[in-house]
């Protein structure tokens, strides 16, 4: 059984934000799975679906950002999923736009959202995929960026990146090795 966590804020109003490529990534897949985020359990709105015979489950926690560990915490031990099988996808300040960086594991790095999920789990050795979101030609605080709203003219590109976000995560829920998926959908100029 896998787990894919999309982070994000829950309220309406941070739905087109740079701080939600998660919650969007995710959305994407429960699309391409043809499943819905019908029921709420472990703070976060869920949805389940299976990959080839594997029960995975699409998670948003309704936490907040800064507090997505304990949804995730709650959600591993309700389905027993160990970190391995854990697949978090999230914006990444220090990504160019629109790039993907996926990683076996590691740091939370300046993510919030991050630090709560490890530090609630207890281990970085889970698959992550980040989203960049720096945009070299916005010079505002970062707090203030991420909650900034998607500009029109960048949605196409933010389209694209969650929907290889949404295929890696697929992916190595399918089982495909964490490096497989990295040579697949690792982005260049990064």
């Amino acid at each position: 059984m896998f787990l894919i966590v999309g982070l994000g804020n829950p309220e309406k109003q941070y739905e087109t934000t740079f701080h939600n490529m998660g919650f969007l990534a995710v959305g994407e897949a429960a699309e391409k799975l043809g499943v819905k985020f019908k029921k709420k359990e472990c703070e976060a709105s869920v949805a389940e679906a299976f990959v080839g015979g594997e029960k995975v489950i699409l998670a948003r926690p309704v936490t907040y950002m800064n507090a997505s560990g304990r949804a995730v915490k709650q959600l591993m031990a309700k389905y027993k999923i160990p970190p391995e099988n854990l697949v978090v996808i999230y914006d990444d300040f220090d990504l160019p736009k629109g790039k993907l960086r996926i990683r076996a594991g590691g740091s939370a790095g300046t993510h919030n959202g991050m630090r709560s999920i490890i530090g609630e789990i207890g281990t970085g050795n889970f698959p992550r995929i980040r989203i960049g979101i720096k945009d070299e030609e916005v010079n505002i605080p970062v707090i203030n960026y991420v909650l900034s709203n998607i500009r029109k003219e960048d949605y196409p590109l933010f389209a694209d990146a969650c929907s290889a976000a949404a295929e890696a995560a697929i992916a190595l829920a399918k089982g495909e090795s964490t490096d497989h998926v990295m040579s697949r959908f690792n982005t260049s100029n990064q």
